[in-house]
């Protein structure tokens, strides 16, 4: 069985990880360094797709994490990678922020609402009946239904948000087209960032505090898996699961000290 002695390149989540509303989790700093300074491939990994690289970045350096934006992989940034290999015409309609308009602009794309080949749907806080409509007509008329991820709500200071895979599935009721999901727990979205960082999976870990996003996807993926209990799962929510993830700790600062 692997071991992290034979792990060459982490892939990590962001959320639940290394922050946790804003606040940097214990070890995260020291982690990231650790692996900045021994040149180790890493990215670090999140569903969302409001915001570039850059701008997570800066983001993060302000919660006291140091994580060069070459070493963030967004799920708007894996969607671009997977349009971009699509056949067909690149265009696309797009409803989302910056960080997708930003990464399908980026992959080639030429982003209209007159007959495009793509409906591309993210994270926004901006949605409008009338841009639903455009894409539900859209989709009906041969456009394919690609979405960033399954989110169904995100988290506030005030509560819950509707999110993503909400606005998915009230589209999906609307023309009867189920989307291509490209971000976790979709194992796709771990073999681009892989092909980011030229990784293997035989000698790749992925850590994350969900197991029904980060670990079942990592495995799917062939990766050694890591989860930490700082975020969303318990120890006694693993028990519910019918797979395990290869190395459980309580959190990052136990990674620091076994490589």
């Amino acid at each position: 069985m692997r071991t992290l002695r034979d792990i060459e390149c982490f892939l990590t989540d962001m959320d639940g990880v290394l922050v946790h509303e804003e606040e940097p989790l214990p070890g995260a700093a020291e982690l990231i360094d650790r692996w900045v300074t021994t040149s180790k491939r890493f990215l670090v990994l999140t569903n969302n797709s409001i915001f570039t690289a850059r701008d997570l970045s800066a983001r993060l350096a302000r919660s006291g994490l140091n994580i060069p934006e070459e070493n963030i992989w967004t799920s708007a940034m894996a969607t671009a990678s997977f349009l971009e290999n699509q056949p067909g015409n690149k265009t696309a309609f797009v409803i989302g922020e910056v960080g997708l308009t930003t990464a399908i602009h980026e992959a080639g794309f030429v982003l209209t609402d007159v007959d495009p080949d793509f409906v591309v749907l993210g994270e926004t806080r901006n949605y409008s009946f009338d841009v639903i409509t455009r894409a539900s007509r859209l989709i009906l008329e041969g456009a394919r239904f690609i979405v960033t991820n399954p989110d169904a709500t995100g988290p506030s200071k005030d509560g819950i948000l509707p999110a993503t895979g909400a606005v998915a599935a009230m589209i999906t009721a609307a023309t009867n087209r189920t989307p291509y999901v490209v971000g976790k727990p979709n194992p796709m979205m771990f073999r681009s960032a892989m092909n980011r960082i030229e990784a293997h999976s035989e000698t790749t870990a992925m850590i994350g505090d969900r197991m029904d996003t980060d670990i079942v996807a990592g495995m799917e993926a062939g990766l050694l898996t890591v989860l930490v209990l700082t975020g969303v799962t318990t120890a006694e929510d693993v028990a519910t699961y019918p797979f395990r993830p290869d190395l459980m700790l309580g959190g990052v600062n136990e990674l620091v000290e076994r490589i």
